[in-house]
């Protein structure tokens, strides 16, 4: 995904705008698959870390990481209800990061959609908050990523192939709808 919005953002540069807007729907398709597995990972992480005798460490997500104000909220929130919340704070962050990947994808779509619709007021603008949201949208990706190593390193040995099967398990049609229309993070 990360390859293809750098060619879209290279083509835009050097005035292929057609080809440039070609490439953001080849985008925003990418960004639709992988958003829709890490959010399908927090959810199992999220029910799976319920069953867990001891919670994973984690540490609140930094406004400093994020760009975009989705980020920042969700950032400043997860800051707050992780000391409000001492003992479900791993799922209380797994479940800020996924709502805010989700209202991410969301955003980048809207954005795209306006950029190819040829109906945005200013293309420049549209084009940087593209960039701005794959920049949250990677920062969220790390934060899981860290996350998933606690959460590995509390799952006891014996949980490890079923955790792993539930992650290779197809998404159901169902299921995955059901993830694209998480609720967003907001402040």
């Amino acid at each position: 995904m990360s390859v293809a919005l750098d060619e879209a953002l290279s083509r835009r540069a050097r005035g292929e705008l057609v080809c440039a807007e070609q490439q953001l729907a080849v985008v925003v398709d990418l960004l639709r698959r992988f958003s829709t597995t890490l959010v399908n990972f927090c959810e199992i992480a999220i029910a799976r870390g319920r069953r867990l005798g001891m919670s994973p460490a984690v540490e609140p997500m930094r406004t400093e990481f994020f760009r975009g104000e989705t980020g920042r909220s969700a950032a400043s929130w997860n800051r707050i209800l992780h000391h409000v919340f001492f003992a479900r704070r791993f799922q209380q962050k797994l479940r800020i990061v996924a709502d805010t990947i989700v209202e991410l994808d969301e955003q980048f779509a809207a954005a795209a959609d306006e950029l190819s619709r040829g109906t945005s007021i200013a293309p420049m603008d549209c084009w940087r908050k593209l960039d701005c949201l794959h920049y949250d949208l990677n920062t969220c990706l790390r934060e899981a990523e860290i996350m998933l190593k606690s959460f590995l390193r509390a799952l006891p040995a014996e949980q490890l192939e079923v955790f792993s099967a539930e992650l290779e398990a197809p998404l159901t049609p169902k299921r995955a709808q059901q993830l694209a229309r998480t609720s967003p993070a907001s402040a």
